[in-house]
């Protein structure tokens, strides 16, 4: 069977989907990979000390100005979902119970209008105070050079510790694994989309559920290591394979 017709037949078949979104998805909307060829990580080896807790701990002030440089576009906020997100969302509002599993921390998954979403990287959208806990939007970020919490204390002083972006970053523990494990194992059909699957420890999802009865799909561009595990396979890009599989259903 042609992998489009397959591909539809599996989503006509399925009650819940969860799907496992890498930054494959968000490249069609303009959004800069960091993992590819020619992204942020292989171009800039210093990324990963700038973006760790332990720097975040020992230098706070040049921790946000690396952090405000690095995600400059993202911060933005000029980006918008495009047709691998709707798609998904399209889905859940025919019915579906739908789960997104992301790794991308760019929000676009809630900006197209899904509901379940796990962002297991965190997002860029908001800051927490580590003191107090209060949480403060994209808007207080950016017109923040270094944002520090504004709440006040019962004596009436302000707390002004520095914020803690809510982006998981290198020394950070993942979240919502255990509920993205969950939803993978109730699903009925797995659907990886723009995720080289590098990036541990949320790249053992796949290889949990592989062994089980549920259909598996990846919607790459590039290969995997990963490949072996699925039960189809589709090299392009998400956006024109959500064409000819909606056309298909």
């Amino acid at each position: 069977m042609d992998s489009i017709l397959q591909l539809a037949a599996y989503i006509k078949a399925a009650k819940r989907i969860a799907f496992f979104s890498g930054a494959g998805i968000s490249t069609e909307s303009n959004l800069p990979d960091f993992r590819s060829r020619n992204g942020l990580w292989t171009n800039n080896q210093s990324f990963e000390k700038l973006v760790s807790l332990s720097y975040f701990e020992r230098h706070p002030v040049d921790f946000w100005k690396a952090y405000k440089d690095i995600f400059a576009m993202k911060l933005l906020n000029q980006y918008e979902p495009n047709r691998g997100h709707l798609f998904i969302t399209e889905l859940q509002n025919s019915g579906r119970d739908v789960t997104v599993i992301t790794q991308n921390i760019d929000g676009l998954h809630e900006k197209a209008g899904t509901h379940k979403v796990y962002e297991v990287h965190g997002t860029l959208k908001t800051a927490t105070c580590p003191k107090c806990g209060t949480k403060y939007d994209l808007e207080y970020i950016n017109t923040h050079e270094t944002p520090r919490c504004q709440t006040k204390s019962s004596n009436d002083t302000r707390c002004h510790t520095i914020l803690k972006p809510d982006v998981v970053l290198f020394g950070d523990s993942v979240h919502h694994f255990n509920e993205s494990v969950e939803a993978a194992y109730e699903s009925d059909l797995f659907i990886v989309m723009g995720s080289s699957l590098e990036v541990g420890p949320i790249n053992s999802i796949p290889q949990l559920i592989s062994g089980t009865a549920i259909p598996m799909v990846l919607i790459n561009k590039e290969h995997t290591v990963y490949d072996h595990l699925f039960d189809l396979c589709l090299y392009a890009g998400i956006g024109e394979t959500v064409e000819q599989v909606k056309r298909a259903l």
